[in-house]
């Protein structure tokens, strides 16, 4: 063996200059799949962000040619109105009237404007998925299209509030407690004792005005009275006795003015902010609203959300049999949606029929729709060409992430809503569901993103070569342990998780820090009707 000079190369020189040559291409792959991520954020903020779109190649659109570049018009990103500043858009009694359509951004006052649909229509799927969006980007993408718009508002009951996010701040409407109150049972004293006692059955809650109590005076009290002006402090009634012989009441203890009474304002004082904007309305918000005086709220609107379930080999009840399997998605998606805060009405069962799926589509009145499989490239796939020939905007087409890469984020034309289209494998469907969908609900009913954080993987977790890949797993102490049965079509791993660890491609070793998506479950927030029902 011969070096470039001529030189003969030992075997360790050969496997030297291997490794440097292999390292050099590792490192070139990050960098240019960086890169794409990168202008995969920046492209798919461009969509919904309002920006002007930089186009480096006619592909870089997460593998689709943008509308504007195929007809020389102007992108649907670029015709629709700017995001209004103001959170709230309109409050009606229980009735949400914004100012601004909530899927659109256009005013209600006017037509809404369609979004430019290419003279030439799209090709079959395979033609233009050419590349697949970064994950980070497509989730990137939907948690804007989502707050694209501003969220209408309306005032609702205190018992309907529930799982809803506030669209006006809640602020005291009086001090909390209103008045002086006894914060024990027991009796209530004006100046140094011991006390005369004075006669009948003393003060309770919910009683009206009351005599002041003079100096050296002591009365029975119950928790949550109103005290009587002047008095000094309350003794417990383990902590005093009563000579009913004298009528005087002697302290067992050293008696401190102010103890056991809930001063008016202690909590709160009219006028404070006891909850921002954006609050989810958890029973304990309930709680506190109605404390401070309130009888409804101002919130956002739960966004609508249909879910079409697609495929002729689904059963709804009984055993597999034959080559047809049970809907495993149907019974999971409405709560799971529910517990995101959307508004989830049965899902409707359309088989591989494409009539039914486009009349479906066309005269929906929601504020996002899923589907449930039939995003593939097979012969009874037909979510992609139903899409074309109702002149959807294609937004994502597939996802580098396993299992789920299928998935695919949709504009349906003339101000309809979003579409999110899973994969029919079930964990396919979760991993859409997660990086698509979530963010997107999140975004229309007013949520906050939740807090992305970090944990370390306690074992070595094998990874896609080239895409993310999303792994069921559980918290043990201060790491994350991945389960086993992952598969894209298994649920037996992902209903025994809390969470899915975001691994990137290559894998990580045992101690690695990697991203968690909560399982919306884990804990006791957010809540809504769907965690009670």
């Amino acid at each position: 063996m011969t070096a470039h000079g001529g030189e003969a190369r030992t075997p360790e020189q050969a496997r030297a200059t291997d490794q440097r040559r292999a390292s050099d291409q590792r490192w070139s792959d990050e960098e240019e799949r960086a890169a794409e991520e990168e202008r995969a954020v920046q492209q798919a903020l461009a969509i919904v962000g309002h920006q002007p779109q930089a186009v480096h190649s006619p592909a870089e659109r997460f593998g689709e040619t943008a509308p504007a570049e195929r007809s020389g018009g102007t992108a649907p990103a670029e015709q629709s109105a700017a995001r209004p500043q103001d959170h709230r858009a309109g409050v009606t009694d229980d009735l949400a009237v914004p100012s601004m359509s909530a899927r659109t951004g256009t005013p209600t006052g006017g037509p809404a404007r369609a979004p430019h649909i290419a003279s030439d229509a799209p090709g079959p799927p395979q033609a233009h998925r050419t590349r697949a969006a970064a994950w980070t980007g497509a989730r990137a993408l939907a948690e804007r299209l989502g707050r694209a718009a501003p969220p209408a508002a309306h005032r609702l009951p205190l018992d309907r509030a529930l799982g809803h996010v506030l669209a006006e701040s809640v602020r005291a409407l009086t001090d909390l407690p209103s008045f002086d109150t006894s914060a024990m049972d027991g009796w209530v004293v004006a100046g140094p004792g011991p006390w005369t006692v004075r006669e009948g059955e003393g003060l309770l809650a919910g009683r009206g005005s009351i005599e002041p109590l003079p100096d050296g005076h002591a009365v029975r009290i119950a928790t949550g009275a109103r005290l009587p002006a002047d008095a000094t402090a309350v003794i417990r009634s383990e902590h005093a006795h009563c000579d009913e012989a004298k009528g005087l009441l002697h302290p067992s203890r050293e008696v401190v003015p102010g103890q056991d009474i809930r001063p008016r304002g202690q909590e709160c004082r009219s006028g404070d902010e006891l909850l921002p904007v954006g609050t989810v309305v958890t029973p304990p918000v309930l709680g506190l609203a109605a404390a401070a005086g309130y009888d409804a709220l101002v919130a956002v609107p739960r966004p609508r959300v249909e879910v079409f379930v697609l495929g002729d080999e689904l059963l709804s009840a009984g055993l597999p049999r034959e080559g047809l399997i049970r809907d495993a998605l149907g019974p999971m998606m409405a709560p799971w949606l529910r517990a995101l805060g959307a508004e989830v009405a049965e899902p409707r069962r359309l088989g591989d029929d494409p009539e039914a799926l486009r009349r479906a589509l066309v005269s929906s009145d929601a504020d996002l729709i899923l589907t449930t499989g039939g995003t593939a490239a097979g012969p009874v796939d037909h979510v992609h060409p139903v899409l074309a020939a109702i002149g959807a905007e294609m937004l994502v087409d597939g996802v580098a992430v396993r299992p789920g890469h299928p998935m695919l984020l949709a504009r349906l034309p003339e101000g309809g809503p979003c579409l999110v289209g899973l994969p029919g494998n079930p964990l396919a469907a979760v991993s859409g569901l997660l990086t698509l969908a979530e963010p997107l609900i999140q975004g229309l009913a007013g949520r906050h993103a939740p807090e992305r954080y970090r944990a370390p993987v306690h074992e070595e977790v094998q990874g896609h070569p080239h895409d993310t890949r999303l792994i069921p797993v559980v918290h043990r102490d201060d790491s994350v342990v991945p389960l086993h049965f992952n598969g894209p079509a298994m649920l037996r791993g992902i209903a025994a998780a809390d969470g899915l660890a975001v691994v990137p491609p290559g894998g990580v070793r045992s101690g690695t820090e990697v991203e968690i998506l909560d399982l919306p479950w884990a804990s006791a927030s957010p809540w809504t009707e769907g965690c009670f029902t």
